[in-house]
């Protein structure tokens, strides 16, 4: 059987966590005793390891959490996929712990697992507003200009990915970098890896406050010029 880490950072996600685990530990049903869910959750002030650590000792032993990272996303994100390398998994599925992408959705990501190294979601409709979708527009058309790759949406936190091509390119980002996901998907595409592209729902965040508001936003994406100039040099 093959071995799956369903990877999410979590950030003050106490009114998220607990549905979020339920809804999502099915899917490791039918894999390898090895498989396992990831929650990051370093920075979290509330009780979200509390919970974390609860679950596990009751109904969900197949959890583990690394609480010891730097407490942005996009660094919990590159500590889970190396996580998840350095565990001997042969597929990794990111997703976020808000509650806002569908589990229903996972097994036809899963079906096409042999058929590609990686299948990503698409978010044709935004739950989470117009503009984070007007900021995915800009990103991809970036990634265009800069890369010459042409992908409908390249952060979409649904994504299943062969842990092999995953470590291909993980380590030539820094450990505190924002926006891995964007770059993995660049990688993937540039370097015409099997991909493609499924459309899935995305709902409003079920509870609690996004960290990564819209001055955020516009912060990482300044730098994120620099970065992709210095990643485009090197690839």
């Amino acid at each position: 059987m093959e071995t799956l880490y369903v990877v999410m950072p979590a950030y003050n996600e106490e009114d998220n966590i607990r549905g979020v685990i339920e809804q999502w530990y099915p899917v490791l049903e039918g894999k390898s005793d090895e498989s396992r869910i990831v929650i990051a959750d370093s920075g979290s002030k509330d009780r979200t390891h509390e919970i974390l650590v609860e679950l596990k000792e009751t109904n969900y032993p197949k959890i583990d959490f690394l609480s010891d990272t730097n407490q942005f996303h996009g660094p919990k994100v590159i500590a889970l996929y190396d996580y998840a390398i350095k565990m001997g998994a042969d597929y990794i599925f990111q997703t976020d712990s808000d509650g806002q992408t569908n589990p229903d959705e996972f097994n036809e990501f899963w079906a096409s697992r042999s058929e590609y190294d990686g299948i990503f979601g698409n978010r044709t409709v935004r739950g989470d507003g117009k503009d984070r979708a007007f900021v995915e527009h800009v990103v991809c058309t970036l990634l265009r200009l800069y890369f010459g790759v042409n992908v409908p949406d390249a952060n979409a936190p649904f994504r299943l990915m062969k842990a092999e091509v995953v470590k291909k390119y993980l380590y030539r980002m820094p450990k505190d970098y924002n926006l891995p996901n964007i770059m993995m998907t660049t990688y993937f595409a540039h370097n015409n890896e099997k991909m493609t592209f499924k459309e899935i729902t995305f709902k409003p965040r079920q509870a609690g406050v996004n960290s990564v508001n819209i001055p955020r936003i516009i912060k990482i994406g300044w730098k994120a010029l620099g970065d992709f100039r210095y990643f485009k040099r090197n690839m």
